[in-house]
């Protein structure tokens, strides 16, 4: 937790200075432009605007809800991108759901990336750099992978020649990022490993990878354990998934209403009570007939 806190203490520091007047930071060939380029910044939220020419208008409100309460209780995991438009003066470049999340509870500040004119070769260099440290964690890593992808424009290819790694280990950190932000930060703090981690991504239900999250938690799963857990959850490819036995009700509906529509109907139901009900048909007459049927008109 140590090394958090002073992140968050350099990213304050750094703050005030772009708050300086007498150190407006305008290129990457200004004084003190080194210390910024490549490094996280707590900048006021107020003072960052959101992209007019952002293509996506509409946010999910459930979802941005769920990123809030994510937020309220972790800290925004992946810091935002801006562009500086001129003194305390930003402009969002990515992150705009985080941005909105983090306004949504009220937050103050927001864990920023900047971006300035001319710093293109800059931020490369420090990102490279950064990621040859030894004091990382595999979600900081991650990151910058990410970082130079996005805003470098470089393919993992490209990025294994410039940081001397393999695309497999680039690849391999990269979908660290599609773990639920709760089981990113037990990697950050050093709860879990990188490897624990890539088990747990091979799980799709989310629900389902907290679980076992918890499970290594408490009961100190290793890796291998995990990875029979896995196992256990998903079918070996290529095998077929073992068919859920339909409960009666299920059955005794699906009769009736093959019976009541004169076609072919199947129901599904799995272990939580949902399902879905599909109806057969052979043509488009047969369809217009099941449709009448169905609205009282047959």
């Amino acid at each position: 937790m140590a090394k958090a806190t002073k992140k968050q203490a350099l990213g304050r520091g750094l703050s005030a200075l772009l708050k300086d007047p007498q150190n407006d930071i305008q290129s990457a060939e200004d004084k003190n432009a080194d210390k910024v380029v490549g490094n996280i910044v707590e900048l006021d939220i107020e003072a960052i605007d959101v992209n007019p020419f952002q293509p996506r208008t509409s946010f999910n409100e459930e979802q941005l809800r769920e990123l809030a309460s994510s937020i309220r209780e972790l800290g925004v995991i992946q810091p935002i991108t801006v562009r500086k438009m001129g003194f305390n003066s930003y402009q969002l470049v990515s992150g705009e759901r985080r941005y909105r999340a983090s306004k949504m509870i009220g937050l103050n500040t927001i864990p920023s990336y900047i971006r300035i004119a001319n710093d293109q070769e800059s931020l490369e260099m420090a990102l490279v750099e950064n990621i040859q440290r030894q004091d990382l964690d595999p979600i900081e890593i991650a990151l910058s992978y990410q970082r130079l992808i996005e805003e470098i424009e470089v393919t993992q290819e490209e990025m294994s020649d410039r940081v001397g790694k393999k695309r497999s280990t680039i690849a391999n950190y990269l979908r660290l990022l599609k773990l639920d932000p709760i089981i990113q930060t037990g990697i950050r703090d050093g709860f879990i490993s990188m490897g624990h981690g890539r088990a747990l991504i091979n799980i799709e239900d989310q629900e389902k990878q907290l679980e076992i999250y918890s499970q290594v938690i408490n009961k100190s799963l290793s890796v291998r354990e995990i990875e029979a857990l896995v196992r256990e959850e998903k079918p070996a490819r290529g095998s077929k998934t073992k068919s859920r036995k339909q409960p009666s009700y299920a059955k005794r509906h699906q009769e009736q209403l093959s019976d009541t529509l004169g076609a072919k109907t199947s129901i599904q139901v799995n272990s939580k009570g949902k399902g879905k009900m599909v109806i057969s048909f052979t043509n488009k007459t047969e369809l217009e007939r099941i449709s009448k049927r169905i609205q009282g008109e047959g």
